[in-house]
Order: C-alpha cells, then sequence, then structure tokens
C-alpha cells in the first residue's frame, strides 16, 4: 500500500473525515471526530499509526518487526506500522479496520446508530 492506498481505504468508511490537525505533514483520520489514524507524509519509510486493543497490540508487536508501539502516542492502546513488503496489504487493511472499529465501539450509542 502507498499513501494513496491508505487514504482512499480510510475515506471509505462511514463518516471518515482527514484534516492536518497538528501540522502540514501529519494527516489525520477521524470518524465523529475522534482520531483513528495518523499517517506521517514526509515518513519515510512509509508508515501509520493505529489504534490497538493493549493485549493484541503487544502480540502484533512480537510477531513483526514492522509493528513497533505508537511514536508520540499512548503506547498501550496505539501501534505504529512500517508500510513495508513485510506486512501483507490485508493485515494493513485489517490493522484500519480494527482501529475505526475500536473508535466506533468507544461512541455513544446515538452517535454509531447514525453511523449506520
Amino acid at each position: 500500500m502507498n499513501i494513496e492506498d491508505i487514504r482512499l481505504y480510510c475515506l471509505s468508511k462511514v463518516e471518515v473525515t482527514e484534516s492536518f490537525p497538528f501540522d502540514n505533514s501529519t494527516l489525520v483520520f477521524k470518524v465523529a471526530n475522534k482520531m483513528f489514524l495518523l499517517v506521517g507524509l514526509n515518513n519515510n519509510p512509509l508508515s501509520f499509526n493505529a489504534k490497538c486493543e493493549p493485549e493484541k497490540a503487544i502480540a502484533l508487536r512480537e510477531e513483526y518487526e514492522a509493528i513497533l508501539p505508537g511514536f508520540h502516542m499512548n503506547k498501550q492502546h496505539w501501534n505504529t506500522v512500517i508500510v513495508d513488503d513485510s506486512l501483507p496489504e490485508k493485515l494493513l487493511k485489517s490493522l484500519i479496520d480494527d482501529s475505526y472499529n475500536l473508535i466506533v465501539s468507544s461512541l455513544p450509542k446515538k452517535v454509531r446508530e447514525q453511523l449506520q
């Protein structure tokens, strides 16, 4: 996946917005005004931060060298994912899906119902 693939995949989800709230090089994707993915446009190699269940985050970090504790984030709940050939696209999309779903599941019921 490249940056445009990641961007289009995130934007294909219900009610997702994109913005640059921190600086001109950190693209942030939100659902219901809550972040679920951050991408550093100047990162080389390309990487993104995604929210993750704490136990799963640890397991992924142990299994894949390209998945690290979230840079500049709560390391218990966020992973930094280096987008390289070591991670299959299916896994990258799954990590994005999990992050989005974690945020959606934490929203108030009324907001969740509006997303359906």
